[in-house]
């Protein structure tokens, strides 16, 4: 089978795409400059606090799930201990 190889596996589109990203989301950031917030806390006012916020969040939920990963593991032959 002579396959036509997908263009997310060369990595100049891979390295483009992330530099998109980045673009977008410090587009987003920036946004809050010229968008009227309304805080209902201190906090809330402070610049880019919504993707810091998002930003440690996601952080933590991941190293939440690496966590009980490493409690809930099992061995990779797990399953196949009953056909023994």
């Amino acid at each position: 089978m002579d396959e036509k190889p997908h263009w997310l596996d060369q990595p100049r589109n891979v390295k483009l795409l992330w530099r998109g990203f980045l673009f977008v989301m410090l587009l987003t950031v920036l946004a809050e400059r010229f968008v009227t917030m309304h805080p209902h806390f201190a906090v809330e006012s402070i610049f880019g606090f919504y993707a810091w916020y998002g930003f440690l969040l996601c952080a933590l939920l991941i190293g939440v799930a690496k966590g009980l990963a490493l409690l809930l593991k099992r061995p990779d032959t797990y399953y196949d201990k009953d056909h023994d």
